[in-house]
């Protein structure tokens, strides 16, 4: 018995989409240098909107494991990008926050992500543009 399409999955279709966002995102990344990954870019982010931010919250808002969390931290931190400040009376978790040059590192680049995110969308009307934005939202609602 047939299980359809693959290419009929909406969730194949979200998960595709993501892919070759990233891909394309990362290419423009590679072609000016700007010597991160965009799941590094995604972590220095989160870190400008909420720091100070644990590592473990940083691991839930970024859905990564901590495992991964970590060695992408310690690249961002030889790079200059950020700093883990100790918690008081807390040996084992640290705070992170972005150096000046990680801050300045954001500003400078997030012109170019706007533009990304303004390429995806291309042909969408607001009114399309929200709806899928509550249909995504939806279906994270739905498997959560």
């Amino acid at each position: 018995m047939s299980g359809g399409n693959i290419e009929d999955v909406i969730l194949f279709q979200i998960d595709k989409t993501s892919k070759i966002s990233k891909k394309y995102s990362q290419k423009e990344f590679d072609r000016i240098n700007l010597g991160i990954t965009i799941d590094q870019w995604v972590l220095l982010k989160i870190i400008e909107e909420t720091a100070p931010i644990s590592q473990k919250e940083l691991a839930d808002k970024s859905l990564r494991d901590p495992a991964s969390i970590t060695r992408t931290l310690d690249i961002l931190e030889k790079k200059q990008l950020l700093l883990r400040e100790p918690i008081l009376n807390n040996r084992r978790q640290y705070n992170i926050i972005l150096t000046s040059n990680g801050a300045k590192f954001v500003k400078n680049n997030i012109a170019m992500i706007k533009e990304h995110r303004k390429k995806s969308l291309e042909g969408f009307s607001k009114k399309e543009t929200e709806l899928l934005k509550n249909l995504l939202l939806k279906i994270q609602k739905n498997m959560s």
